[in-house]
């Protein structure tokens, strides 16, 4: 494996063009690789995860389409087959023969595509919020939708039926969701804002579609409830108590992998590493220590 500085960063070939990276911390425990949500969505929000390097190097990096990796139009590069493909580019690239992985939202369902692959050197996974079933996540978000205010869910059906995604109503209707069940925080971090301000619309339109309550996607039939079992490295569920990956959901997944655990974080919603940073890092660095 190359040694890894302190801190280090550069762009790495991959289908489709080349990701920005950055690597923070070293020593000889594997490395950690985070993969970041979206579809579309920079790495900028993972930045409490940088203390982890006092004990392993972290590896972040800016999914295609995004943030600070090139931004090639062309919808057909918008598969999650080829963003596993990706992954083990990155990988080839950084000369990462053994790593820890940890995914968030779409980027567990990376994760989880990638572990299916059966990859070598991958000595556990964390499963941040992840995407797991696209069915099970707009049932998800039906139910917490649901005990929404009657205005902001009356106008979020309406705008949804209409197409209507661009008006100010339904901004504001979907805002009194995610200040719920995305991140609870007054004021938003930096570190979620600049992750927002990197958005790749394209992957995030192509592969997800025009709302967080509407799949039109290339990510419309994901399912992989089934093949969970199949995974065989140990395995870390993580979630918080308010989030749109509703922990319910989440314990029924956790079932599927023998040996795997489910830490709920009390006072979070999607967006755990952030809200709950301390207590975050502390269940992560245990668990990537055992």
């Amino acid at each position: 494996m190359k040694m890894l500085s302190h801190e280090a960063g550069g762009y790495a070939p991959v289908p489709g063009g080349n990701v920005f990276y950055r690597m923070i911390g070293g020593g000889e425990a594997a490395p950690l690789l985070t993969l970041h949500g979206g579809p579309g969505f920079p790495h900028n929000a993972f930045a409490p995860l940088a203390q982890l390097g006092d004990e392993r190097a972290v590896v972040f990096y800016d999914q295609l389409g995004c943030g600070q990796s090139d931004r090639p139009d062309d919808p057909s590069l918008w598969r999650i087959e080829r963003a596993v493909e990706e992954v083990d580019a990155l990988r080839r690239h950084l000369g990462l023969t053994r790593i820890n992985l940890l995914g968030h939202s779409w980027g567990g369902a990376l994760a989880i595509d990638y572990m299916l692959s059966k990859p070598a050197g991958v000595e556990k996974l964390v499963l941040v919020s992840p995407l797991v079933s696209t069915r099970r996540w707009l049932a998800d978000a039906a139910i917490l939708k649901a005990a929404l205010p009657t205005d902001f869910r009356v106008t979020i059906d309406r705008c949804e039926r209409e197409g209507d995604y661009a008006s100010e109503a339904y901004a504001q209707a979907c805002e009194a969701f995610y200040v719920r069940h995305v991140c609870r925080l007054q004021p938003l971090p930096a570190a979620y804002e600049e992750s927002v301000a990197g958005l790749g619309e394209q992957v995030y339109n192509h592969m997800w579609g025009p709302s967080e309550f509407t799949c039109t996607g290339t990510l419309r039939d994901y399912e992989r409830f089934e093949r969970l079992a199949e995974i065989a490295a140990p395995t870390l569920w993580l979630c918080g108590r308010h989030d749109e990956a509703r922990p319910e959901t989440l314990a029924l997944y956790q079932q599927q992998i023998p040996g795997s655990r489910l830490h709920v974080f009390e006072n979070s919603a999607h967006m755990s590493y952030l809200e709950e940073p301390d207590e975050f890092l502390r269940v992560v660095r245990a668990f990537l220590a055992e």
